[in-house]
């Protein structure tokens, strides 16, 4: 048993048990209590479905990994798609061409940094908590759409947009690609950068880390710099995805990021967690929302269900902690 546990710990790491037990539970257990689970129609959905959270989650990652907290993720996410959304509404709404879209992206990008940028000068030069002044950039960037909408919807865009929410490439979905491809490079910016190893020093201890002579301000500046260009990134996703952007889109989804997270196997203070067990986490989480839909359980009861799985699996990884001090 030793000899088997330390053969899956080689190749797929220690903190990936967690996340393959859970999505095991999950397929089995609504396997059995639906037919309609183990479809292709299911997993489809969960492809269309899991995108946006995925990026957001991936916002919400690199801040964690650090020891603080981003939750203006889901309404940076809506003013950088405000921003795209404007930028078409300027060049001709639905007959708007690919450099409106081209520019109204990069303007949504710029926004997300610079949503991330002014988090990152207050909590590097202040050493404000990340939770406070994530928390005002929230309530600011809320209100701010809020008044610029007057409470509204933004839509009305071009039809090569919504291929982006919906299209399909050899089968598989547009935004699960974007998704992908935002999962590699998270995890070889985070593997393999000097910005991924002094993320984790940081989180570890940011004293020792600035002692050793990493630059601690500078690399919280680019952490919520990239946390806010993930956001934007997920806000383009959404407005191609609803064909429409105001700024409540996704509030649920704050919640789950951090669930995802931590059942991914992070460190809530920070200094331990990969990308990989975050994305299993991610599939898990989906397809309990989606197994709960098929049993006729409302949204309301599927939000209720992940605030208890992440009591559970905080409970879960103390009741852990405290058998391996026995053990050892």
């Amino acid at each position: 048993m030793n000899a088997l546990a330390a053969r899956f710990n080689a190749i797929f790491g220690g903190d990936m048990a967690g996340p393959l037990a859970a999505l095991a539970v999950v397929v089995v257990v609504f396997g059995f209590a639906s037919p309609h689970f183990l479809t292709g129609a299911t997993f489809g959905s969960v492809a269309f479905q899991l995108p946006e959270l995925g990026v957001l989650t991936l916002a919400m990652l690199m801040p964690i990994l650090t020891g603080g907290l981003n939750l203006a993720i889901t309404f940076t996410a809506n003013i950088a798609g405000l921003t795209l959304a404007w930028t078409l509404q300027a060049n001709g709404g639905i007959d708007a061409g690919p450099g409106a879209f081209l520019l109204g992206s990069a303007l949504a990008l710029a926004v997300g940094a610079a949503s991330g940028l002014v988090m990152g000068l207050v909590i590097a030069f202040t050493r404000a908590h990340p939770i406070l002044v994530s928390l005002s950039m929230m309530i600011f960037l809320r209100g701010l759409g809020e008044f610029l909408t007057h409470g509204g919807d933004i839509s009305g865009f071009p039809t090569f947009v919504a291929p982006i929410g919906h299209g399909s490439i050899l089968g598989i979905p547009v935004p699960l690609l974007i998704l992908i491809a935002c999962v590699i490079a998270s995890h070889i910016l985070l593997s393999r950068s000097k910005l991924g190893f002094s993320t984790y020093m940081i989180g570890s201890n940011i004293e020792s880390a600035r002692y050793s002579g990493i630059n601690t301000r500078k690399v919280l500046v680019l952490v919520y710099m990239l946390s806010g260009v993930m956001a934007a990134v997920a806000g383009i996703i959404m407005l191609a995805r609803f064909n429409s952007v105001r700024v409540g889109h996704g509030e649920s989804y704050l919640l789950i990021t951090v669930l995802a997270c931590f059942l991914g196997g992070i460190n809530p203070f920070g200094g331990f967690g990969r990308v990989l067990p975050v994305f299993v986490a991610l599939i898990v989480l989906q397809l309990l929302s989606s197994g709960l839909n098929l049993l006729g359980a409302n949204q309301h009861l599927t939000t209720a269900v992940w605030g208890i799985l992440l009591i559970v699996v905080m409970v879960l990884r103390w009741f852990s902690a405290k058998f391996i001090k026995i053990v050892k």
